[in-house]
C-alpha cells in the first residue's frame, strides 16, 4: 500500500510526538502499519508518502536510483538567471558533499498564503524557483538557495518522480491510498524482499517510529 499525504507546515514526518505541542503523522488518522517513506521538515509542506512496504523505501530513496524530486521555493530577493546557473551546476558544498547537477528554472505560481504567514522582510521582494533534485541531504534545498544568495522563505515539494500534487489534487493536511496508474508514475516497481535481522534491529530501535516496526531514515 501506498498512500500520498499533503503535509502541512508545522507538522513532523513522524508519528512520535517529542513534546506535548508538536503536531504530527499520528494527528491524521492513517492506517495502522504505514510509515513515512523519507521525511519532509517540519517547516517544509508538500508531497509525503507513506507505506507498509519497506522495499519502497530503497526504491525512492537511495541515491543509486536518482529518483527526482521537486520543489517549489519562494526564496527571499528576486532570483534571476544567474541564481538558476549556481543551482544548476553543482558543486556547492554542504559540510563534506558537493551538491550533483539539478534541474532548475524561475517560476511564478499562485499558492494560497501560509498558515502561519511566511516572515517577509520589509521592502525586500520575493520570487519562487523550482528544483528538481536526485539527491536528497539534509535541508538540501534551503542550503542551496542560500548559497546562491537566496534564502528559502516557504518550501513545497510538489512531485516525487511523475507523480504530482497537482495531479493528486490533495488539500493540504489530506491524503489518500494512490492508485494503480499512480504507483506507476512514481518509477519503476521495486521487487519486495524479506527483512534481514539487521533491518529487524533497526527497526526496534529507531527513534520517531511506531513502536517496533518504524522503517526508513
Amino acid at each position: 500500500m501506498l498512500i500520498a499525504f499533503n503535509k502541512p507546515y508545522d507538522v513532523l514526518s513522524q508519528f512520535t510526538r517529542e513534546l506535548p505541542t508538536h503536531k504530527t503523522l499520528a494527528d491524521f488518522d492513517f492506517p495502522p502499519d504505514v510509515y513515512p517513506i523519507g521525511r519532509l521538515d517540519r517547516d517544509s509542506e508538500g508531497l509525503l508518502l507513506l507505506s507498509d512496504e519497506p522495499a519502497w523505501t530503497d526504491q525512492l530513496l537511495n541515491p543509486r536510483n536518482s529518483h527526482p524530486r521537486t520543489y517549489h521555493a519562494q526564496v527571499e530577493g528576486v532570483a534571476d538567471d544567474e541564481t538558476i546557473q549556481i543551482l544548476t551546476r553543482g558543486g556547492i558544498k554542504l559540510d563534506d558533499h558537493l551538491t550533483l547537477p539539478c534541474r532548475a528554472r524561475l517560476i511564478e505560481p499562485t499558492y494560497p498564503p501560509r498558515d502561519p504567514p511566511v516572515r517577509f522582510r520589509k521592502n525586500i521582494p520575493t520570487s519562487w524557483v523550482e528544483l528538481t533534485l536526485t539527491e536528497g541531504k539534509n535541508r538540501q534545498v534551503r542550503r542551496m538557495t542560500a548559497a546562491s544568495g537566496h534564502p528559502t522563505l516557504r518550501l513545497i515539494r510538489v512531485a516525487m518522480g511523475n507523480l504530482s500534487l497537482q495531479r493528486l489534487d490533495l488539500a493540504p493536511g489530506a491524503w489518500r491510498k494512490l492508485t494503480e496508474a499512480e504507483i506507476d508514475l512514481l518509477a519503476t516497481r521495486p521487487t519486495p524482499r524479506l527483512p534481514s535481522s539487521s533491518d529487524r534491529l533497526r527497526r526496534s530501535t529507531s527513534p520517531g517510529g511506531r513502536g517496533r516496526h518504524r522503517f526508513g531514515r
